[in-house]
């Protein structure tokens, strides 16, 4: 989502200045991107948000007074239009899948390059697709072993969605495209993306990242070896 300018705003928050200038720097030499702001931990980050209702924010995991997950899970249930791509410092950081389970939509590294970093503020603005699928996918299995005890309550919302809408959901765990899962299916890559927005209804899930956490936690898909 994006603003009515076709823009996309952007609230970078990192208790490190240098993070924070230089994101904004790399960002707003893309003409499709604007950094409204900046905010040094995640009570900032809240506040800064309500004053400057951007459509994406930045969040880095450990911050003072307040750290990215529990701002994160605050800012995506006040405001669930509100993307949040967490940065982190490692591919495997034990706390970015409390921040999914939080309603992140992905993460980035911080060591990203500059097309890296737009490219992810564009994924999840759009809201359309896991950001970078096979890493993000591997984090959610591996920590979904942390806790591998399927929960009943969301097990039995798996039977709320058709069988064909339970294929794609597993798909979508396994972090492939639309198009990828189509190939799978032999259907029209419309017709999953019309299956993936009836399971985000169906489901009250915000997108395809929430969409992958649930079906590790139901049950529904498993980690290898599990």
């Amino acid at each position: 989502m994006t603003s009515a300018s076709g823009t996309i705003r952007v609230l970078i928050a990192d208790d490190q200045q240098m993070v924070r200038q230089g994101f904004t720097v790399l960002l707003n030499t893309q003409p499709d991107i604007e950094v409204v702001g900046q905010a040094v931990d995640g009570l900032d980050a809240i506040a800064k948000v309500s004053e400057l209702a951007p459509d994406v924010v930045l969040m880095d995991i450990r911050m003072p007074e307040l750290g990215g997950i529990e701002a994160t899970r605050r800012i995506t249930d006040e405001t669930p239009r509100i993307r949040v791509l967490v940065l982190t410092t490692f591919d495997l950081d034990e706390y970015v899948y409390d921040a999914l389970r939080a309603g992140a939509s992905g993460f980035l590294l911080k060591d990203a390059s500059a097309d890296q970093l737009a490219e992810a503020v564009r994924v999840v603005a759009a809201g359309d697709a896991l950001l970078a699928p096979g890493i993000t996918r591997r984090l959610i299995a591996e920590f979904s072993r942390l806790d591998s005890t399927p929960r009943a309550p969301l097990k039995q919302r798996v039977g709320e969605l058709t069988e064909r809408e339970t294929e794609v959901l597993a798909h979508i765990a396994q972090g492939l495209s639309n198009a990828e899962i189509a190939q799978r299916l032999v259907v029209a890559e419309q017709t999953v993306k019309t299956h993936v927005g009836r399971i985000l209804v169906k489901l009250g899930l915000r997108d395809r990242t929430q969409a992958a956490v649930f079906a590790y936690e139901s049950g529904l898909v498993r980690p290898a070896g599990y």
